[in-house]
Order: C-alpha cells, then structure tokens, then sequence
C-alpha cells in the first residue's frame, strides 16, 4: 500500500483509508464477525487509516472497531473519530453539539469505547451553528496539548469555517463527500485547503455504492437508509445509473472494475486527498484495493469526464432536511 501526508501537519497514512459506517446498520443489516475480518484484512493489506463516528449505531461502530483492532499494535493504524451528531434512542437526529464541554466528553466515551489512549485525528461531523467554530477547534486543541488527541479536522464545512478554524490551530484535513457524482468542493473548498497546507479525507467515493457498478434501481435492503437519498428515488437513481454505465465501458478499456476507476479518479485529483473506502465486507474491500493501482492518464480523465460530466448526478447527495447542515452542496 502506497502512502500519502494528510496536509503539512497531519500523519503519514496509506494512500486509501478504510471507512466504518457501513458496518453498523446505515446500509441494512451487517454480520459482525464478517465486519472484523473486513477490518482485520484491511489493515493486512497496509490499509492504516480507519474512520468512524461515536454516532454511528450510537457507538455501535467505535466498539465494534475496539475489538477488531484488539490485537494490534496502537501506532500501526489511525483512527479518525467524529463527534458531535445528536439523536435520540428513536434514532431520529438531532442536530449537533460543539460546545467545549461536549468536545470533552465525546472524546471521553470515544477513549473509552475504542479502549485507546488517544484518538489520531478528531472532528466536529458538521458546524454547530450555535457555537462558534473557534470554541470547538479551542477545545479540541486543549485536548491535543493534553495528549488526547495527535491532529484536529473538520468535517463537511466552507472555506470560511476552514480559515477561522485554522487560525486556531493548524487543521490537519478536511473529511468531506467527493466522487465523480459530487464535486463541488472543487469550486472554493479545496482551493483553500491547498492554500493552507490541509489534507482532505474523501468519504461517498463511490456515491454511497450508488457508482460501484453492482447498484441496480429496484434494491430494496430493509433499513437501508440510502432509499431517503434523493439520488436513489425514482426517476433520478435511472439516471444516474445510465453515468454509471458510461463509466463502465471506460473501465472495461482500462481492464478495471467501475468500483476501481471512480476510487482512482479521486485518488488522482491530487497527493493530498486520501480516498475513504466504505467496504462492509472483504469481497467488496478485495475489489476497491486495486484502486491503488490504476493509474490514469490525461487522455483517460478526459474520457471520465464527458462519461460523467460534472453536475451531471440528478438528485441531491442528502435528503432535504439535511442539506443545511452542509458547507457546500452537490
């Protein structure tokens, strides 16, 4: 596994990162001993960057994650934690809380949960609009200081909540969606973070399996909450899957899956953007690792791009009521 510096402040970490939503409950119903064998096959292929969210299945994740990873050794592998994200036992959301003495006491159950010392990188899930930035970023710098915490993100914030927060403390990355159907972090977004020397940690590589290539329109999975998601509705989710059949005559002249050209697309906007791999099991881990090594020429991403122009995904990337809570849109 090829390596790449999150940002001029950030750890070194394996050119693909491992993302663990998926493995509890978002997508449906998940097998927990095939989820640790995924985690566990991810890190013996050099994967070293593992994220997760103490909000996911209401800590669900960061505990499954605390046995997976029981046996290895602390520093080979990151954990990047996001806090913040309220709900209910409904689990209906609630809004976030960025407040300094939430700050402080997420990272304490996060410690407790994933049964570590400290937590590699850490970040609000999305800005608390009652509390200003600077106070969340402060708070999370004491905690570095403090040897809680090795590197501060951010998460899903515009280029002005980058700046203020970077003022406080240097920001190691941001972690926001990026794929060939979402790119308008292009337009402001990662110009500013290129100019401030921050990494970027791209989550929905593969628009929540909706560009995998194994998508198909009537799916249906109990619990998967993707049927919310404007992009999977009738009407828009044919469409898109039409870009997705683009694509596949694409990655069938570069004799590589579509999963595996949409993560290398990614991976070649730039060294400092590191691809987040959400795999639920070792199958669909085994296929997206080779992303690593595609490599694209210009002529190859000119042709990914009249196959899936940008601006060209029908739909939203959230439900409605979530899209406020964005720092940039589509």
């Amino acid at each position: 596994m090829q390596t790449r510096h999150l940002g001029s402040t950030g750890p070194t970490t394996s050119a693909l990162g491992l993302g663990a939503m998926g493995m509890s409950g978002a997508y449906g119903d998940t097998d927990r001993a095939e989820s640790i064998a995924t985690v566990h096959a991810a890190l013996d292929a050099g994967v070293t960057l593992i994220d997760t969210g103490d909000f996911y299945g209401v800590g669900h994740n960061e505990l499954l994650l605390a046995e997976a990873l029981r046996d290895r050794d602390r520093d080979d592998y990151q954990l990047s934690v996001k806090f913040g994200a309220l709900s209910g036992p409904d689990g209906i959301p609630r809004g976030y809380d960025g407040r300094p003495e939430a700050v402080r006491n997420s990272l304490a159950h996060s410690l407790t949960r994933l049964g570590t010392d400290h937590i590699d990188l850490y970040r609000p899930a999305r800005l608390d609009p009652a509390v200003p930035i600077e106070d969340t970023v402060g708070a999370i710098k004491d905690m570095v200081e403090a040897g809680y915490v090795r590197h501060i993100g951010l998460s899903e914030v515009d280029a002005d909540t980058i700046r203020r927060a970077h003022a406080v403390h240097p920001i190691a990355d941001l972690q926001i969606e990026y794929s060939l159907l979402s790119r308008a972090v292009e337009a402001e977004v990662l110009p500013v973070l290129r100019e401030l020397g921050i990494g970027l940690t791209a989550y929905g590589v593969l628009g929540r399996g909706l560009i995998s290539g194994h998508w198909s329109a009537d799916r249906n999975a109990p619990g998967d909450h993707r049927v919310l998601s404007p992009r999977f509705s009738s009407g828009n989710v044919e469409h898109n899957l039409a870009l997705v059949e683009a694509l596949r005559r694409v990655a069938e002249a570069k004799d590589c899956t579509v999963a595996q050209l949409a993560i290398a697309w990614v991976a070649a906007q730039g060294e400092d953007i590191v691809p987040l791999v959400g795999a639920r099991t070792r199958e669909r881990l085994n296929e997206a690792l080779p992303a690593e090594r595609v490599l694209l020429t210009a002529e190859d991403l000119a042709e990914i791009e009249r196959a899936v122009p940008r601006g060209s995904a029908r739909g939203d990337r959230y439900p409605t009521a979530f899209m406020a809570d964005l720092g940039v849109g589509n």
